[in-house]
């Protein structure tokens, strides 16, 4: 009698249920390259060990390499892996959503937080809400997403000069310019894409948000209570 064949995700299964290597993956998911020392030094192996792993990760596509003078630093692949590991979050904490999130600990990433290049958490949720419902974002009959006709004004608040405007305009008639991602701890969706990619950068580069240390927690600053807030909230 034939057998299955094993499921392609099989690998990736197999990868990701190494502690160390499962650790190094959350800690991309903040959307920020990383070397290898310091993977190795938040992680708590040694460096030999941390490069046999990221040599495994990168082979089987979930991590990306860039290399800058003497050094290398490793990111995660694309979207399409932190969409999977925010997923694999999701499902693996769902029995325990209801107490997890009142812990002190995850009060920060409760609030607010990268998932991978884009805002997610209670902030991020927001931010989606407001988009659509200030009409910055426009919802085809396929759901698709794109600018609507309140996003220049939202927009140049938010700080985009006329080089930012322009990239907006181009990118919002490609695919993956805003979509749904659902959101680990609030059970709902967020926004992932380029725009929303384009828009945490900027929150943190006008020094609206800033990173908490090396998480994946993000909170917001005195300027960005007098101004990202009011533009997110009701």
């Amino acid at each position: 009698m034939a057998t299955a064949a094993e499921p392609r995700f099989a690998r990736i299964a197999a990868l990701l249920a190494d502690p160390s290597r499962a650790r190094m993956l959350a800690l991309l998911l903040a959307g920020e390259a990383r070397s290898a020392g310091e993977l190795a030094r938040a992680v708590g192996i040694t460096p030999q060990t941390v490069s046999t792993h990221l040599a495994a990760l990168r082979d089987a596509g979930l991590v990306a390499q860039r290399t800058q003078g003497r050094h290398r630093y490793f990111s995660l692949a694309d979207g399409d892996v932190a969409h999977m590991l925010e997923t694999l979050s999701l499902v693996a904490e769902r029995d325990e959503v209801s107490t997890r999130w009142t812990r002190p600990d995850r009060q920060p990433l409760k609030h607010a937080r990268s998932c991978y290049c884009h805002l997610a958490g209670e902030l991020g949720v927001q931010l989606r809400d407001a988009l659509l419902a200030r009409q910055v974002l426009v919802a085809n009959e396929r759901g698709e997403l794109s600018l609507g006709r309140r996003a220049g004004a939202w927009l140049r608040v938010a700080g985009f000069d006329d080089d930012a405007m322009n990239r907006c305009q181009r990118d919002s008639a490609r695919p993956r310019f805003a979509y749904a991602c659902m959101d680990w701890s609030e059970r709902r969706e967020h926004l992932a894409g380029a725009l929303p990619k384009a828009l945490l950068s900027q929150f943190i580069a006008i020094g609206w948000l800033r990173r908490v240390g090396v998480t994946r927690a993000l909170v917001e600053t005195p300027a960005g209570v007098r101004h990202l807030l009011p533009m997110i909230r009701a």
